[in-house]
Parts: C-alpha cells; structure tokens; sequence
C-alpha cells in the first residue's frame, strides 16, 4: 500500500498542534489580551484548525524579550491568523501594526477582534498571501521595526519570507524579524542581511530572533 507523504505531514502537524496543547494548556484559554490598554480582552478564533494560535506563555516569552521596542513601534503580523501577536503589540504600545491573512473568514476574525479590543485605529489588516502581500508593502515603502511571521509548520515558507522581506527592504536598520516554528524546522542561519542571534524552545515550539547586518 503506496500512502502519500503529504497525509504523513499532516497528521505529524496535527500530533504537535495537540502535544503543544497539552505543554501549554488549552489554547481557547490562551486567546486574549495579556497586558497593556486592551488586558484581558478575549479574542475570537474561527471554528476549526485554520489557524493555531500563539499561547499565553510563548507570546509572554515573546513580548518580555522584545521588551521596550515594542512602544512606538511599526509592527508586522504575517500568517496574522487571530490577529493575536499584532493586537498584543499595539496593547503594549506599538504605534501601529499590519496584518496579513489569505483566509477570509480569518481576516473578519482579525477585524472583529481589533474592534472588540478599542484597537481597529491602529491595525490594518491586508487578505492576500504573505508572499504577494510583502511586494506590495514594499511598494508602498512601508518599514517596520518589528515583524513576526507565524507560517504553517514544517511546510517551508521561512527562507521566502525572510528573502522576501529583505528584497523589499521592510525591515528598519535596526529592527527585529521573528519567525515562529517547529523545533523540527531547521530554519537557516543566515538570509541575505538578516542574521539569527537567538532561539528560545518551548516544548516543541521555537522563537528565531533575526538582526539586520550592514553587509
């Protein structure tokens, strides 16, 4: 019996969407505002496994490492799913944040939840695919300080996302690009200006801090 290699990938994501619930806890728990303006404010997710959503502890890891740099900052939420990193952002401060998403009934989730926490004056939020929607972001000569990618797990967007975000010169001289993923994804050192000088594991989950380089 021939079983094609995609329905092993499949279930592998499904085994580590579940095992990551049972490290962190329940992830409809996890679906709300953890300090800042908007503390405490539930965020909605749509029915289904479309998205998987950031928990409490890898996105308090996460702000708590980025620290101060989020306040005032331009931020950018690629694979946005509930819009949960980008409107924790703009709770802590950040003057800004843009969203990608491609699924539209995620992308109406996201603008719910932007209204829902007083926060859709300062979030815009794009439905296109990530890869199409970082040319666009550069034509527009947009720069963010901060940008984090969530891609689905162990499918390979990283390299084109980081390729991408370098060729359209999105990222500020001194900003910070974070990709989320599998501990098994080996994401690459290095990416044209982009460096990784960080990784924080958290069960079968990984940070990848990213720093711009001069050369």
């Amino acid at each position: 019996m021939v079983i094609n290699n995609s329905i092993f990938l499949e279930i592998y994501v499904i085994i580590l969407y579940y095992s990551d619930i049972c490290y962190f806890g329940s992830v409809k728990d996890s679906l709300r505002v953890i300090t800042g303006i908007a503390k405490g404010r539930k965020l909605k997710a749509p029915r289904g496994m479309n998205t998987r959503p950031t928990t409490d502890r890898v996105k308090e890891s996460l702000f708590n490492i980025l620290g101060e740099k989020v306040i005032n900052s331009v931020f950018l939420d690629l694979f946005a799913g509930t819009g949960s990193i980008g409107i924790e952002a703009l709770s802590r401060g950040a003057s800004e944040a843009v969203f990608i998403e491609k699924d539209v009934r995620v992308y109406k989730v996201i603008l719910e939840n932007l209204a829902h926490t007083g926060l859709a004056d300062f979030g815009e939020v794009y439905r296109q695919d990530v890869q199409r929607a970082l040319s666009l972001l550069g034509k527009r000569q947009k720069k963010f300080d901060i940008i984090f990618a969530d891609p689905p797990y162990l499918q390979y967007f990283e390299r084109s996302t980081l390729e991408n975000i370098c060729r359209f010169d999105l990222i500020k001289p001194d900003g910070i690009v974070v990709v989320e993923s599998s501990t098994l994804d080996q994401l690459p050192e290095r990416v044209l200006r982009l460096q990784k000088y960080r990784t924080e594991k958290y069960g079968n989950i990984a940070l990848n801090f990213y720093g711009v380089t001069k050369w």
